[in-house]
């Protein structure tokens, strides 16, 4: 779904359009004549759904960044007030594309961030560049979000810009953690219809062709509905095979159903590696035993050495902020949601004009930025509108009366260090 208004403009279409409308453009003509103006950002994250887990820590994060940002931001040595409007994608691409478009032209956001899986980020960044609004969005591999939206190699896009790494990364993660299990090198695949899945199972730029260079088989029975009820069919195949290592990108309700059937199956690999379904400790925790030894890449953890240029701390003080604050233990996406917010903090000083959607599309553009999650910057991206973040692997283990995620693979990032060794399943 795209909706799109004339950005003749998008402004002006509010200032005339129906009554409905009135509100928000009254809102918008006061911000521009008042004595401190208003710069708008909205958000857009799964707070509910299957996906929900990449949005546990919104709450806190948001709450941080608002009193970060209660005093405003300077440009051009003029004070600007901040807003931030928050919605629910409630996993949902379709969800996703409405609320982006109600933040675009009813709440008139000046710059619209978001995260989470392709599920949200591409709607939203259709949504945005449709409309000429200047968009940032994380939490997701690049190829999903680059080639998913249809993306052109070496056009890209016009206001959307993407920072996370990239299949190649995960891939090289997977296979440097996997190098030295000495286990058969025979790998089942585990790929929804969907875009994540979909992409990581792609002939040409998925896992297939790495993982026969790397000379690993992979045994792929082919795409699966999204919450299925019955993985028979690849459990069934993977046993046949012989598979000793399982992979894929799954969405936790279906790896719980996989992994529980597994088990009644009498199916036991020695290594599990997944993505995305696997990166969260309520996931984990849910698992029972079954949890422990399990793996997944690892994008962000209080062991990155890294600090945010918002507030100062490092990514342990972030992650010890969290855990304080809500008795959770921290979570993958809590850097990177907070990097969302320090890029548009960078982007908002550095604009020529905060007024014209451009200058602010140049200010991104531009952005060389040291965050929590790494160095941010366009100008040096494999792709039009697309920059990398490191990435290693890690493996969920017991420590003291709990599990952490454990880092157990780095040679892509040499610079975060190992916490932990590959223990078998």
């Amino acid at each position: 779904m795209t909706i799109k208004i004339n950005n003749t403009s998008r402004r002006g279409f509010l200032a005339t359009g129906a009554a409905a409308m009135a509100a928000p453009a009254i809102l918008g003509a006061s911000r521009a004549y008042a004595a401190t103006p208003t710069i708008r950002i909205g958000h857009v994250s799964p707070r509910t759904g299957p996906l929900a887990g990449f949005a546990e820590a919104d709450e806190y994060v948001l709450n941080a960044i608002n009193q970060q940002f209660s005093g405003g931001l300077e440009n051009n040595g003029k004070a600007w007030n901040v807003e931030i409007i928050s919605k629910d994608s409630q996993s949902n691409p379709n969800r996703a594309a409405a609320v982006a478009a109600d933040l675009i032209l009813g709440d008139e956001v000046d710059i619209i961030v978001a995260a989470s899986t392709p599920d949200t980020v591409n709607p939203v960044s259709d949504q945005a560049e449709v409309n000429e609004v200047p968009c940032i969005t994380t939490d997701c591999p690049w190829q999903p979000y680059f080639f998913g939206r249809n993306g052109v190699p070496g056009e890209g896009f016009q206001s959307t810009y993407h920072f996370f790494w990239g299949l190649e990364d995960v891939i090289g993660a997977f296979l440097d953690m996997w190098g030295g299990s000495g286990v058969a090198k025979t790998v089942g695949g585990l790929f929804p219809n969907d875009a994540d899945g979909n992409a990581w199972g792609d002939a040409e730029n998925g896992l297939p062709k790495p993982l026969a260079a790397a000379g690993y088989d992979l045994i792929d029975p082919g795409r699966y509905q999204p919450l299925s009820d019955d993985f028979s069919n690849q459990i069934a195949a993977f046993k046949a095979a012989g598979c000793e290592i399982v992979t894929g990108n799954m969405i936790p309700p279906d790896f719980a159903t996989f992994w529980a059937q597994s088990a009644q199956q009498g199916f036991a690999p020695k290594i599990v590696t997944i993505g995305k379904a696997l990166l969260f400790p309520s996931v984990i925790e849910s698992l029972g035993d079954r949890g422990v030894g399990l793996s997944s890449e690892v994008w962000w953890s209080p062991n990155h050495p890294f600090s945010s240029s918002l507030t100062g701390a490092s990514a342990k003080e972030l992650a010890e902020g969290y855990s304080a604050a809500s008795g959770r233990p921290w979570t993958q996406p809590i850097g990177f949601k907070h990097a969302l917010f320090e890029v548009v903090a960078d982007v908002v000083k550095r604009a020529d004009d905060l007024e014209d959607p451009a200058a602010i599309v140049s200010a991104i553009a531009s952005t060389n930025l040291d965050t929590i999650t790494g160095n941010v910057n366009w100008a040096s991206g494999p792709i039009n509108n697309v920059t990398k973040t490191p990435l290693v692997a890690g493996q969920w283990q017991k420590d003291g009366s709990g599990l952490d995620l454990k880092i157990v693979a780095n040679s892509a990032a040499p610079n975060i260090p190992l916490t932990g060794e590959l223990k078998l399943l």
